[in-house]
């Protein structure tokens, strides 16, 4: 196999795996019947996650606009999933924190994504998994350093 080949097909299956893995998760968390859309759920794993981030942070970490974030926001809000409290070094901003309602639902979703790496790996050994993942964090730290 050429380089240009190699790099082709290497750049298309990153890119296409995560599109792939995106629809899976949100095709899992629709039929698992959840009181969240995916993108409401992975914004709450992003705040599980960033404890007390503002929503810019957030966003920022879902490689989204603020607003779109907001709006995620809101409606985890409205389901008490999420609280919005004053940011003690800057008054004009605010940090999201979970509930404790959150708590049950977060564990459902978890489990889903828990479902979906085992039919993602499955046929895989686990020290094959553990490279794969040592890989995969290093593409992702080399191109997040890159200017």
């Amino acid at each position: 196999m050429d380089a240009k080949q190699n790099t082709d097909t290497l750049t298309f299956l990153i890119s296409d795996s995560a599109r792939v893995l995106r629809a899976a998760f949100e095709r899992r968390i629709l039929e698992a019947g959840l009181e969240v859309t995916p993108a409401e759920a992975r914004t709450l794993l992003n705040v599980e996650i960033l404890n007390g981030a503002r929503q810019l942070d957030i966003a920022a970490r879902m490689g989204i606009e603020p607003m779109t974030v907001c709006a995620f926001l809101d409606k985890l809000q409205a389901l008490d999933l999420i609280e919005r409290q004053p940011d003690l070094t800057d008054r004009r901003a605010k940090q999201v924190v979970l509930t404790p309602k959150s708590h049950d639902l977060i564990k459902r979703i978890r489990h889903e994504l828990e479902q979906l790496i085992a039919q993602a790996t499955d046929g895989l050994e686990e020290s094959d998994v553990a490279v794969f993942m040592r890989v995969l964090e290093t593409v992702h730290d080399n191109l997040a350093a890159a200017p």
